[in-house]
């Protein structure tokens, strides 16, 4: 193998700036060590400190943009892509939603300290229609922070740092093997992590059809909308659903028959927040229960012209709107 330090010293800004990049797109590789190498070596003056931030910011910026500007036109779809294709249980979306809710753009300036949110950010600013500039702001802003901290690491533990890199250097082919290995099995342990959430899902469905047939046949199931706060922003609820997030679980419960048809419904990939909901319902003795197949885009894609009638407004519901 080449001589790393060599390596890092001719394309180092090449590498900090390629490697942020593919790491701010959605890969599943660690950016911020290079950072810290990068801290390591301005300190010997084998690269520039200016340089390096400013290629990482400006890498960020690039990925940040497209998310953004995909989050203004796909809206909710590309946040469940996102979800799709990330290695992390499918819960990232759902999870992050209403954090951003809270903060709004300012969430910008923390989001890549935080796995899971970054990713979630950009676009979840472009669909929730922040302005251009106040996004751009905070994403500049929280970009530098970040990449001006893994400068700033490495450049504080430069001793050790070196002391890593030549070893590494020194055991050749190795090394990148075994650098190699590391990335590997970093991968999969998130697919498994992945895999054994779905497992743990794993919950009887019901499809748009069979919901409408207990509906004509007069079942009167109560449908729960388990989306979050950002979620139902994004899109409407069900007509006639309870809003979960608006309920005192405990107090709703109360007034529901354990007899009668629950029907949870999400927006998340693979129902995931819509069949943890479920398990609590079922865990609580309503034994009919079970998350709608495909959630809201299922029932907007086949039967969104139809309106689900309205509880017996006589029966006690605290959370129906």
């Amino acid at each position: 193998m080449p001589d790393l330090i060599a390596l890092l010293q001719t394309y180092g800004v090449l590498i900090v700036f390629s490697i942020v990049l593919v790491e701010q797109a959605g890969a599943p590789i660690p950016a911020f060590p290079i950072l810290i190498v990068a801290g390591a070596l301005a300190v010997d003056g084998d690269i520039s400190w200016a340089a390096a931030v400013a290629v990482a910011v400006g890498a960020c910026l690039i990925s940040d943009i497209f998310w953004f500007r995909a989050g203004r036109f796909y809206g909710k779809r590309i946040l469940n892509l996102l979800c799709r294709i990330s290695l992390s249980p499918d819960y990232c979306v759902s999870q992050t939603e209403d954090k951003f809710r809270r903060y709004g753009a300012k969430s910008l300036i923390v989001s890549k300290f935080i796995p899971g949110f970054n990713i979630i950010a950009s676009p979840m600013s472009g669909a929730l229609g922040v302005p251009t500039r106040r996004f751009l702001a905070f994403s500049i802003t929280g970009s530098l922070l970040w990449s001006s901290a893994g400068i700033a690491i490495g450049a504080w533990f430069h001793t050790s740092v070196d002391q890593v890199l030549d070893l590494i250097s020194e055991a050749g082919t190795t090394s990148l093997l075994v650098l190699l290995a590391l990335l590997a099995l970093f991968i999969a342990f998130k697919y498994v992590e992945r895999r054994r959430f779905l497992r743990g899902v794993q919950v009887e469905r019901i499809g748009v059809g069979e919901l409408l047939h207990l509906m004509e046949e007069g079942m009167d199931p109560v449908i729960v909308d388990a989306r979050s706060a950002t979620a139902r922003q994004l899109e409407a609820a069900i007509p006639g659903a309870v809003i979960y997030g608006d309920c005192d679980p405990g107090k709703l419960m109360a007034t529901l028959d354990k007899d009668r048809h629950i029907v949870v419904y999400c927006s998340c990939p693979n129902d995931v927040t819509a069949a943890q909901l479920a398990m609590q319902f079922l865990a609580n003795g309503f034994h009919r229960t079970r998350p709608l197949h495909g959630g809201l885009d299922s029932w907007n894609a086949h039967h969104g012209h139809l309106v689900a009638e309205r509880p017996d407004p006589s029966e006690p519901n605290p959370c129906v709107r």
